[in-house]
């Protein structure tokens, strides 16, 4: 298997990206020269070198140091410790954020779980998930949000999660909320607006 072909192979695993967008992306980088190439290279490095994942929420942020393990959003004392909301993946985070109007913290699950799925605990990180949920109550959390995205996997996702939380759920009578129905049906949070995020926030249940 030659160059051409390894890249390939690599740029197919991405999320919706198929075998012949996969090669398109290959020879878009062989055409645009050295330079280019080098610069896309530098880029990796410091993907590598210069992002961290929160040992807290498990989200991927800059760090200028290796020694910090912990984002600025969990580090953050002034959030609200009451609250945690639970999504899928760094972007839902990100786009959630944006809107201004939520103040606790947050969980990346890190993916989501197809109605087919064998294995659902392996397909997020539900240990970890536990292992929060555990610690954030020592702190005071009263509820928590599951904001996954309103399609098949999310709903399912959700289901999963609200199963493996019960008995935490139950033995500390805790709320557990979803964002409110503004939000169209198939929809990701990733390409939600801020004021439809504003308002499912705000009318969750």
């Amino acid at each position: 298997m030659n160059a051409i072909e390894k890249t390939t192979k690599i740029f197919s695993k991405f999320p919706g990206i198929g075998p012949r967008q996969s090669k398109r992306f290959v020879f878009f980088l062989l055409t645009k020269g050295n330079d280019f190439l080098d610069e896309f290279i530098e880029l990796l490095n410091k993907l590598k070198n210069e992002i961290s994942m929160c040992n807290s929420c498990y989200r991927f942020f800059p760090t200028n140091s290796k020694e910090k393990k912990t984002c600025n959003t969990c580090s953050d004392k002034n959030r609200n410790s009451s609250i945690i909301m639970l999504v899928e993946k760094d972007t839902d985070l990100e786009n959630l954020e944006k809107s201004g109007v939520y103040k606790g913290y947050y969980f990346v699950l890190g993916g989501n779980i197809s109605i087919f799925e064998k294995n659902p605990e392996e397909k997020i990180r539900a240990k970890e998930l536990i292992k929060k949920i555990n610690e954030s109550i020592k702190n005071g959390l009263k509820e928590i949000i599951i904001a996954t995205s309103l399609n098949t996997e999310g709903e399912n996702t959700m289901e999963f999660v609200n199963k493996i939380l019960a008995p935490i759920v139950k033995k500390y009578s805790l709320k557990v909320s979803v964002l409110g129905r503004g939000l169209s049906t198939g929809t990701e949070l990733e390409y939600v607006d801020t004021e439809t995020i504003k308002n499912a926030l705000q009318n969750r249940q």
